[in-house]
């Protein structure tokens, strides 16, 4: 067999195997939609799989309907930007100061910071500090905590060391601040590492619901993915209420729970073909020096 018949063989076997992957992760989503748009009584028959039975928009005009979901969908939008703002330039500013190799304390800096990755107070010292700052009912219990991922500092600091530092040397050479030199050279040269990282703050930041269930009592804070969960969770006890026989607690609509799911999913999902470009040439930032 020639080498250039092998070597189709083996594109073939990889399409494959990929495209295999691809709908395996795609089967439950498409579940979920199909759920969605179906019926009740199908839906409890267990009749639907990748397509809708019974087909109808119900569930989806009462979750549009729902000035609740709505409001903590704008929050969940502002609250993830300005999440995402905020945690980059943080990120930004330490993994440029810590690429400095004449950064004194340095080494102690790098320590302190990867000693976080592995040990950290816990749920309830992070509670009481919470507390103590007055941070309760606020946005700022939402970002604050969260606002350095020292793994995407870390990459960054790699990525940021493979640019050749001839071209810092001339900016200094001209005169240009270190403020002007990470402006005007680093941060264009880094687009597709910040673009990857801003994507993995924002998807992060999306799907938190941990910290806001811990921190928020305000309905008007609420973050989507709480209001979902407390949704499924309102839901589940309903249930167990009428099998108990407790009452005639309404349950709520599999479409519906359904319809919600994909309400909270899709916006997350319509950021990433604006940032694709960046991310394929991003998933490998700092991997390769040089």
């Amino acid at each position: 067999m020639s080498e250039r018949a092998s070597n189709r063989i083996f594109d073939i076997f990889n399409i494959l195997i990929i495209t295999f992957v691809i709908l395996l992760c795609l089967m439950p989503f498409i579940h979920i939609i199909a759920i969605s748009l179906s019926s009740t009584r199908p839906i409890m028959s267990g009749l639907v799989t990748f397509f809708p039975r019974e087909f109808n928009i119900n569930a989806y005009t009462k979750v549009f309907s729902d000035m609740a979901m709505i409001r903590s969908l704008g929050f969940t939008i502002m609250l993830t930007v300005l999440a995402t703002v905020l945690s980059m330039v943080m990120t930004i500013a330490v993994a440029y100061s810590l690429s400095k190799k004449d950064l004194r304390g340095r080494k102690w800096f790098m320590l302190i910071i990867v000693i976080t990755m592995f040990f950290s107070g816990g749920i309830i010292p992070d509670y009481i500090l919470v507390r103590n700052l007055h941070l309760l009912d606020t946005v700022w219990a939402l970002v604050l905590p969260g606002l350095i991922s020292p793994f995407y500092m870390i990459i960054l600091i790699s990525f940021f060391n493979s640019i050749p530092k001839s071209l810092e040397e001339a900016a200094e050479i001209d005169g240009t601040t270190h403020l002007g030199t990470l402006l005007r050279i680093i941060l264009p040269l880094s687009l597709p590492s910040l673009a990857t990282l801003s994507l993995f703050y924002a998807v992060g930041r999306w799907n938190g619901f941990q910290d806001a269930l811990m921190y928020i009592n305000r309905p008007d804070l609420y973050p989507l993915q709480l209001k979902l969960y407390q949704m499924i969770q309102n839901n589940q006890v309903s249930e167990l209420m009428q099998q108990e026989g407790l009452g005639m607690a309404q349950l709520m609509p599999e479409s519906l729970k359904a319809a919600s799911v994909v309400f909270s999913t899709v916006p997350i999902l319509i950021v990433y073909p604006f940032l694709q470009r960046y991310f394929i040439s991003g998933m490998m930032v700092g991997a390769v020096k040089g």
